[in-house]
């Protein structure tokens, strides 16, 4: 069943302050991964770590997230811009936020957290990786409820009409919109959510296996290796059906976006860590935190 997008972006006000559902995600993915996180914690799956140390990690992570990002963003996809206007490095509420860009910045703030605490890096980012899906769902959640990133147009009985996507549908009212909708004259333009092929894929889907495969003690860098490699895979996989960014467009072969080329590494580091490297390492076992007395 096609559908009109018509999702109002801003949750509620308070005053004159604007809160948006993108920002009530973020929150979201940071609040479960600090439940997740101490659940772990508690097991003693990074040993002599206590809940107060990983409080830290998590703010740590949350800077990474931002800064790396926006980051990410700026210098992956809109560079150009940030040539005529450096001050929109700074405009985060405009939008753009890159994920391979957070990721960088996370393990930038995993290795500074780990070194502070005399811990191998991959021990800490082991910990991590399983943490990590349920935020990048939520994300998802919010870019659809947003009414970006859409996909290519669709023929399947589920696409989504999306408003803002369509210059022809520019200025019109919410009224307007859904009387066309209601006589069909709006489902040539349905598109594929593919922001709901994410949250599906790259959160939910992500999360369940991480979650299983960490749920025993592995070999380090293999939980690390299994997230690069899903991650990468889905990522690429839905950049065939989505729309690419309006100032790239395709890199090569009319196909290729910059969200593949930058997933490509990934997905090659993941098959290497997982499969090869891993099988050299040492296998981290579970010690409860004990506070000292």
């Amino acid at each position: 069943m096609t559908v009109l997008h018509q999702i109002d972006p801003i949750a509620f006000h308070l005053g004159p302050l604007q809160v948006h559902w993108y920002g009530i995600m973020y929150l979201l993915g940071f609040g479960t991964a600090w439940w997740l996180g101490r659940m772990r914690v508690r097991a003693g799956r990074l040993p002599g770590v206590n809940e107060q140390s990983y409080g830290d990690l998590l703010f740590y992570a949350m800077l990474g997230v931002v800064l790396g990002g926006r980051l990410g963003y700026v210098f992956f996809y809109s560079f150009s811009d940030l040539l005529r206007d450096p001050l929109m490095l700074f405009r985060i509420w405009e939008g753009g936020m890159s994920f391979h860009g957070g990721l960088i910045g996370v393990v930038a703030a995993a290795w500074w957290w780990s070194w502070k605490h005399k811990l191998h890096l991959m021990d800490t980012v082991d910990f991590l990786a399983p943490l990590v899906p349920p935020g990048l769902g939520f994300g998802r959640l919010g870019n659809y409820i947003g009414g970006e990133l859409w996909g290519k147009y669709t023929q399947a009985g589920w696409g989504v009409i999306f408003p803002r996507a369509e210059a022809e549908l520019a200025g019109m009212s919410l009224p307007q919109l859904q009387a066309q909708f209601a006589t069909g004259a709006l489902d040539r333009l349905a598109r594929h959510p593919s922001q709901l092929y994410q949250a599906a894929l790259e959160g939910l889907t992500m999360f369940l296996l991480l979650w299983w495969f960490s749920s025993k003690p592995r070999p380090r860098y293999a939980v690390s290796g299994l997230f690069a490699l899903l991650y990468g895979s889905f990522r690429f996989l839905v950049e065939f059906v989505r729309v690419p960014d309006a100032q790239i467009g395709y890199l090569a072969f009319g196909w290729l976006t910059m969200g593949q080329v930058l997933s490509l590494p990934l997905i090659a580091l993941g098959l290497f860590w997982l499969f090869v490297w891993s099988r050299r390492q040492p296998t981290l076992e579970p010690r409860p935190f004990v506070p000292v007395k």
